[in-house]
């Protein structure tokens, strides 16, 4: 990744997506780009429109934490896009290698972690910040089916099947929500290791194969992935409606669990009580079970 165009296409997408309005400043007159001006973040921002100019061209080599809170102050960004900028300035400050030799390439578990997985009750998957599907208990085989069943090799990625397979669309009943966090998680994970290579042949494939990936791998959105909400539209037990929770796993840097768990005696609680029914009578046969 070229370090100074991510950094200008980053800010350059936050300016744009503020209104005078919600900066609190005065509208006049027909206004030729969208969001702010430059000298409108500048003046937010405490600094003169030459020197935002200079650091929204990519010049972000030796900028203080006061600068950049600053411009992240004045265009707004949350907490993901703030880490964002970080990382992008420790990249143009050449601090970014530290963090890429303690970031691991492994696209295996332990087997610990494996019997670790299949204790746990819920849907539980192992993956990594290319959105590779490293491991899953049973269950979450069972729940992933399809996404298993997209990859024969038994390594699918997230990416590859939400924006390849047909099936997607099915499965994600919001697809557009879904393919909105997916290229968000991809595009944090370019910032926190620009020069992961298997990262960059991954984009440049969706980017090549799918417009929709492509627009919007465009619009620079970052995102922290934690907790939140999934539906899911299985093929065997129909709608799914989870909480997760992803945690980083401290002795495996660059992968994350994620579990899932169902509102008590929901109707997604029965319908894992099904799914697990399921996977039991199906077994080892789930990644190359029909759609």
């Amino acid at each position: 990744m070229n370090n100074r165009a991510e950094v200008h296409d980053f800010l350059t997408s936050r300016r744009a997506k503020i209104t005078p309005e919600q900066a609190g400043l005065p509208v006049a007159g027909q206004r030729r780009v969208p969001g702010l001006r430059r000298s409108e973040v500048a003046a937010l921002a405490g600094m003169s429109v030459e020197y935002y100019a200079k650091l929204e061209r990519g010049s972000l080599a030796g900028v203080s934490a006061g600068v950049l809170e600053a411009v992240a102050r004045a265009l707004r960004l949350d907490d993901a896009e703030r880490a964002h900028l970080i990382r992008l300035a420790q990249e143009a400050n050449g601090s970014g290698a530290l963090i890429r030799r303690s970031r691991a390439k492994q696209a295996t578990v332990r087997p610990s972690l494996q019997w670790t997985l299949d204790t746990i009750t819920a849907p539980a998957i192992v993956g990594n910040h290319r959105q590779d599907l490293i491991a899953a208990n049973l269950l979450g085989r069972a729940m992933y089916s399809d996404v298993y069943a997209s990859d024969p090799t038994g390594r699918p990625n997230f990416g590859r099947f939400t924006f390849l397979d047909a099936a997607a669309r099915r499965f994600y009943p919001d697809w557009n929500l879904a393919a909105e966090m997916l290229v968000a998680n991809l595009r944090t994970a370019a910032g926190v290791d620009p020069h992961d290579k298997a990262l960059h042949d991954l984009v440049g494939e969706l980017s090549t194969r799918s417009d929709d990936f492509r627009r919007r791998w465009g619009s620079h959105n970052v995102r922290i992935h934690g907790t939140g909400v999934k539906r899911f539209r299985h093929h065997v037990v129909g709608e799914l409606e989870l909480s997760y929770e992803s945690m980083d796993l401290i002795a495996e840097p660059g992968l994350a669990m994620t579990i899932y768990a169902a509102e008590p005696a929901s109707p997604t609680a029965e319908a894992l009580t099904l799914l697990a029914s399921w996977a039991a009578t199906t077994g080892s046969d789930l990644a190359s079970s029909e759609r």
